[in-house]
């Protein structure tokens, strides 16, 4: 009987592994090339191991874009972005899910339509309120902008969720005294942690990817995000291949330790969403 089950299952497993396999050989690939000296990759190619670590281009990289400045620019985006749109989603499908609005399918149809809308045609909008409103070439105007923009899936996503929330709960905690904040915030949020979790961990991924609207938001060096100064860079052709990698691991490697970090809520959301 078990090895029935395991026989049915073994193409599950087979194709898990080749899609793992698939989505890591050239995460590390490009880790091999950013530790080997330009010599040997024009020498061996880049599926050669290093003969050792050669670790000149990961510096000139770190010193060229000053990368430290620019991941601290990141982090603070993106993380302000996740916390930020996490809190607007609650807000918005509490009122949504569970306060019952008016003409609430016209409004998640709006959040809808606000998620299909490409960054291209947000780009003059955007940039033109900035101005008017003094925040240009700040971080502070791509946080607010991004902050909407990720709060508009997760309020859609909130409200299909909060809507199924047991009325017998809130029911009660109205009757013990509860106001609308006590319920959201003593209730509401903490059964939903395990998918808010999840939102957070997309958020900042998600983010931190950006690229169209902080380029162009964003044109002083000192306030530029890791995406945008690897394109400028690389657009400028200053680099070899061997630093061309050294850039692509330092790019990816903050997002990916993030994401490593946050693994077991999202697997714990992506698992209770299952259940539900």
């Amino acid at each position: 009987m078990r090895t029935a089950r395991l026989l049915r299952r073994s193409p599950v497993l087979v194709a898990l592994c080749l899609a793992a396999l698939f989505m890591t050989v050239p995460f590390l690939i490009v880790a091999v090339n950013a530790v080997k000296s330009p010599a040997q990759y024009s020498q061996d190619g880049p599926l050669s191991l290093p003969d050792g670590l050669y670790l000149d281009g990961l510096k000139d990289f770190w010193e060229r874009v000053d990368y430290s400045r620019k991941l601290l620019n990141s982090v603070l985006i993106s993380g302000s972005v996740a916390v930020g749109a996490v809190v607007l989603s609650v807000l918005n499908a509490y009122a949504i899910g569970i306060g019952r609005i008016r003409g609430r399918t016209w409004v998640l149809a709006f959040f809808v339509l606000a998620n299909m809308i490409p960054q291209e045609a947000l780009v003059y909008p955007v940039y033109y309120l900035s101005k008017q409103a003094g925040l240009y070439d700040t971080r502070l105007s791509v946080i607010i902008v991004f902050t909407v923009l990720q709060a508009a899936f997760g309020t859609y996503l909130l409200s299909s969720v909060l809507s199924r929330f047991p009325r017998e709960i809130i029911e009660a905690a109205r009757i013990d005294g509860a106001g609308t904040w006590q319920v959201l915030w003593r209730i509401v949020v903490p059964v939903s942690r395990p998918t808010l979790g999840v939102l957070l961990v997309f958020f900042f991924i998600w983010t931190w990817n950006e690229f169209l609207l902080p380029l162009v938001m964003l044109i002083s060096n000192d306030n530029q995000t890791v995406s945008v100064a690897l394109g400028v860079l690389q657009g400028q052709r200053l680099m070899d291949a061997t630093m061309t990698d050294a850039a692509a691991l330092l790019g990816v490697l903050p997002a990916l330790v993030f994401f490593l970090v946050f693994q077991r809520t999202l697997t714990r959301g992506i698992a209770v969403g299952a259940v539900k």
